[in-house]
C-alpha cells in the first residue's frame, strides 16, 4: 500500500504549492473566460513591452488536459525536493524554479527573434506559448544529469528512464500534441542542462530574493506601461530623448495628492 496523499504532499511542499498555484490560475482563467492569447507569450507582444507575459504564460494552461499532463509530470519530479544529500533539495528547487521560468521564456523569445530576423519566418511573430512545460522539461533534464539511474513515472502507468526522458518526452509530445511548443520544451531542456552541468550556478537566498524583487518590479511596470492592468498608485511619465522614465508613487494626503519621484532623469547618464 502506498503512502497517504497528505504525507506525500508534506514531503513535496514546493511541488504541491506550484501545482496548487497553476490549478488556481486555470480555474480563475476559466471563470473569467480569459483566452490564452491574453496571457500567453508571443514575440509580437514582447516587442510591444508585454514583459509580464513571461511570468503569466508559464503558469497558465489552455485546457484541463494540458494542466493535468503538466502537473502529473511535475508531481513525479517533486522527488528533487527530497534529494538534499545530492545538492538538490527544497532551496535548490525554489531558487532554480525562478531561474527556469525567466530564462526559458527569454530563450524562447531569443529563438523567435533569430527565426524572424535571420530566416524571415514571420509566422513566429504570432505564435503564443502557454504552460508550465518549460519548467517541467528543465527539472526533468536536471534530474537526468544528477540522478541518471532513476525513472520518471507519468500517471502511474508510464515509466521512462530519466536519462532519456527529456528527449523522449520532447518527441512524444510533438507527435501526439501537434500544437505543443517544440521551441518552448527545447528551451526548458537547454536551461536544464545549463543548470545541471553547473554552467548556471551560485544561486542563494540573497540572489533569489533580489531576482524575485526585480521580477516583481518589471512585472508591475510592464503591466502599467502597456495598460494591461491599472495600478492607480503608480504613474509613469513619458520618456524623453536621452533620459530615463520617472516613476512616481501617488498617495492621498489631506484630500489632495503628493508625488514622490523614485528616479529622477536630471543629471542621469547612461553608460
Amino acid at each position: 500500500m502506498g503512502k497517504p496523499l497528505i504525507y506525500e504532499i508534506l514531503q513535496k511542499p514546493v511541488t504541491s504549492s506550484m501545482i496548487g498555484i497553476c490549478s488556481a490560475i486555470w480555474f480563475y482563467i476559466q471563470k473569467k473566460n480569459i483566452g490564452y492569447a491574453d496571457v500567453g507569450l508571443s514575440y509580437e507582444a514582447a516587442v510591444q513591452g508585454h514583459y509580464w507575459r513571461i511570468i503569466t504564460s508559464a503558469f497558465s494552461h489552455i485546457s484541463v488536459v494540458h494542466l493535468v499532463f503538466n502537473m502529473s509530470a511535475l508531481w513525479s519530479l517533486g522527488v528533487i525536493e527530497q534529494l538534499g544529500n545530492m545538492g538538490l533539495g527544497i532551496e535548490f528547487y525554489l531558487h532554480y524554479t525562478l531561474v527556469m521560468v525567466v530564462l526559458s521564456g527569454l530563450l524562447v523569445l531569443g529563438i523567435y527573434h533569430l527565426l524572424i530576423q535571420k530566416f524571415k519566418l514571420d509566422y513566429f511573430r504570432r505564435v503564443t506559448a502557454v504552460g508550465y512545460s518549460c519548467v517541467v522539461f528543465g527539472w526533468m533534464t536536471i534530474l537526468a544529469v544528477k540522478q541518471p539511474s532513476s525513472k520518471l513515472n507519468l500517471f502511474g502507468v508510464l515509466s521512462l528512464p530519466i536519462s532519456f526522458a527529456p528527449f523522449e518526452s520532447l518527441i512524444f509530445t510533438s507527435i501526439i500534441v501537434p500544437q505543443a511548443s517544440f521551441i518552448g520544451h527545447l528551451s526548458g531542456i537547454v536551461v536544464g542542462y545549463s543548470i545541471g552541468w553547473g554552467l548556471i550556478h551560485g544561486m542563494n537566498n540573497y540572489w533569489a530574493v533580489s531576482m524575485l524583487g526585480w521580477i516583481i518590479l518589471v512585472f508591475i511596470w510592464s503591466l502599467k506601461r502597456t495598460g494591461a492592468f491599472d495600478f492607480s498608485f503608480i504613474e509613469i511619465e513619458p520618456v524623453a530623448v536621452n533620459s530615463l522614465p520617472t516613476v512616481g508613487f501617488v498617495a492621498s494626503t489631506n484630500g489632495g495628492t503628493s508625488q514622490m519621484d523614485t528616479l529622477s532623469s536630471r543629471g542621469a547618464a547612461l553608460v
